[in-house]
């Protein structure tokens, strides 16, 4: 296939629309795991029970979304992303629904934790897999856009539930949003197509050209290398920090002082810096993906991972003043949500995408591994040491690391597979 027909088979409207169709039910699906932190003070109210003991629900809903995608992704390949991604979008309204309902622990562990990780999971590892595909040329972009939509999502819903939550009580809040989200995800779901199939000798280069294979692996070749399982680690170490900040904002937030009954800027502290969060959080995820297209992939980690470090302790260290503290986060979760532009990228780029879906479901499940860490054995590190201290500076150790690694390991190991596997790629020109 030439560069021409490849470019008449991969870019124009209908690609950019998929992109969009991804971004609205990646969307849909966010609310899950960036609201929950809102939830976590009435539902102990409700059911009882230690902040640990509840958090578990968290690490429920990240395991199963992540631990189950290389399976989702193997049906995704199957059968399209179309139904798929409906099914998942309304489990992922279903579970607030139900959770609505939970009277106890062990129910919302159900409810909350499985239907919504099942249903989430679905839906990201599927998008995810389909804008590799359909975006060859721009792939950190593409991915990052998809990524910005989860990241995105709750944005628009902080305040919203914030109030509906004061106003109108736990239940309602669950049922009428569950409903909402459900069903904006569906009818998104409804268009999505398959993205067309490549050789690997067709795939073009980036513009300034990130490290790419002319091969394709399958999962178990990917497995047995030791770049999958540095990749593994490292974004486990980053997931395991931004998971913690994530699950646990509002409580260290609350112990710093830091609450709805502070004011910054005429707004309630505490929802206007998870709407700030969430604004960058999306954001990160697009420009880290564009400037890894540009200047590679493992530059941008150590640029982004270290700075994460960096963000962190400039966080502890303002936390006595709201206004600082609230744009301080901000910057926190700029430099956490671009690991899900950046590494689906790197592993496409690695060993290629005939196999993408399912290959990054493996990938994925590190952020199980970290929803764990991050969430109950940071809370017990918490309760057992009464203080948030040592949580953030083993959090901070593993962002430094992590970008140091990406530079030292990765790049070199990267380069020495890829090299092997196949001859030298042949610069192409990149896709308008």
């Amino acid at each position: 296939m030439t560069t021409t027909a490849l470019a008449s088979t991969v870019s124009g409207r209908k690609r950019w629309f998929q992109l969009a169709l991804g971004v609205i039910a990646m969307m849909a699906i966010s609310s899950p795991q960036y609201v929950w932190t809102l939830f976590t003070k009435p539902l102990l109210g409700t059911v009882g029970g230690t902040l640990a003991d509840l958090q578990v629900t968290f690490s429920i809903l990240i395991v199963l979304q992540t631990w189950l995608s290389p399976l989702q992704g193997a049906l995704v390949d199957r059968f399209g992303p179309r139904l798929l991604v409906m099914t998942g979008c309304a489990l992922s309204g279903l579970c607030w629904v139900l959770t609505a309902y939970a009277t106890s622990l062990p129910a919302i562990y159900f409810t909350y934790g499985v239907l919504g990780g099942i249903g989430t999971g679905i839906v990201y590892i599927g998008i995810i897999g389909q804008m590799v595909k359909w975006f060859p040329d721009k792939r950190g972009f593409a991915t990052g856009m998809a990524a910005a939509g989860y990241g995105f999502g709750a944005i628009f819903l902080n305040f919203p539930i914030s109030s509906t939550l004061a106003s109108a009580g736990l239940q309602h809040t669950l049922i009428m949003f569950g409903l909402l989200q459900g069903a904006v995800g569906v009818v998104a779901a409804l268009f999505l197509q398959p993205a067309p199939a490549m050789s690997a000798g067709t795939r073009p280069q980036p513009a300034v050209g990130a490290l790419r294979t002319r091969r394709d692996f399958d999962s178990r070749e990917m497995l047995k290398t030791p770049v999958f399982w540095l990749m593994f680690a490292m974004m486990t170490m980053m997931s395991t920090g931004g998971l913690m900040v994530i699950s646990q904002f509002a409580t260290f937030s609350r112990s710093f002082g830091i609450d709805e009954k502070v004011l910054v800027l005429g707004f309630a502290a505490l929802p206007l810096a998870l709407t700030i969060d969430r604004i960058t959080n999306g954001l990160t995820r697009p420009v880290f993906g564009l400037i890894s297209d540009r200047i590679g992939r493992e530059k941008t980690m150590a640029i982004a991972f270290i700075g994460e470090g960096l963000a962190i302790a400039a966080l502890i260290a303002v936390r006595n003043d709201p206004l600082l503290y609230v744009l301080m986060s901000g910057v926190v979760f700029f430099g956490w949500g671009e690991i899900f532009s950046l590494f689906p990228s790197t592993l496409t780029d690695t060993f290629g995408e005939t196999h993408a879906t399912k290959n990054y479901g493996f990938l994925y499940m590190a952020q199980g591994v970290g929803s764990v860490l991050g969430g109950p054995i940071a809370a017990w590190i918490y309760a057992s040491s009464g203080s948030w201290t040592p949580v953030f500076g083993i959090i901070i150790a593993m962002d430094v690391l992590t970008g140091l690694l990406a530079i030292a390991a990765l790049a070199p190991m990267r380069k020495k597979l890829i090299e092997g596997a196949a001859p030298a790629a042949r610069a192409e020109p990149a896709l308008a």
